[in-house]
């Protein structure tokens, strides 16, 4: 600041007039300068960083939305369940055409003929009636005969012949056979039944219907069967 003139008025000397002195500011009044243009600084800072947040805050969601679409993006979407389900029902088989297939392979490897023979065919070959028990007869149609085996008058087992020509698949479950009665392949089915494959097409099976008659009695009685004679029934 530039020093302030301050006229003063004194006696005059010797060869009259007046005369300036120069005055020096305050000290205080410097010092209160300095202080506000300061606090102006550190105002003009304040207002500056505030603004930089505010910017900040209002940019961040928007990098961050970028960023997430840009991520998605360069990934390949995962595939719904639906999807998935889809894609297993296009590679794999129905299970009803894998058993169209099996039936086929069987019946080839076979080379069972289309059509089964009559029933009443079957019958010559079932067990006599002896030994306590009565055999009679009790169903027959295209490729089955069936006959009921009574002891007291109490039906104890059924008997029956089924040709599988028309039906291949029904002899698979006597490819993993372990047993064998009166030469073929046996199987046991549940608790109550005992069967075996003759020629790869006539299953014979006996069937408990009363707890006396057991697995023992039912292989005795499959060996009862004329199953050399039906191996040759074409």
């Amino acid at each position: 600041m530039p020093s302030e003139l301050v006229i003063a008025k004194k006696p005059a000397p010797a060869s009259g007039g007046f005369f300036v002195q120069a005055k020096n500011p305050p000290l205080e009044e410097d010092r209160l300068v300095n202080f506000e243009s300061q606090l102006s600084v550190e105002t003009l800072l304040q207002e500056t960083a505030m603004k930089l947040s505010s910017a900040r805050r209002i940019l961040a969601p928007f990098l961050i939305s970028v960023l997430l679409l840009v991520t998605s993006c360069g990934k390949a979407p995962e595939p719904s369940r639906w999807d998935k389900a889809q894609q297993e029902s296009t590679q794999k088989p129905s299970a009803k055409a894998k058993q169209t297939t099996a039936d086929k392979s069987t019946a080839d490897n076979q080379n069972l003929p289309n059509k089964a023979v009559a029933g009443g065919k079957l019958n010559k070959y079932f067990p006599s009636s002896g030994g306590g028990f009565d055999r009679v007869f009790a169903q027959e149609k295209s490729g089955f005969a069936e006959a009921k085996l009574n002891k007291g008058g109490k039906n104890v087992a059924m008997l029956s012949i089924n040709d599988i020509a028309g039906n291949p698949s029904a002899g698979s479950k006597f490819q993993s056979s372990t047993q064998q009665i009166g030469g073929y392949p046996a199987v046991a089915q549940g608790a109550n039944i005992t069967a075996v494959l003759v020629a790869n097409r006539y299953q014979v099976k006996v069937q408990s219907r009363d707890p006396s008659f057991t697995a023992s009695d039912r292989e005795d009685w499959l060996t009862k069967f004329n199953l050399s004679g039906l191996a040759n029934v074409k």
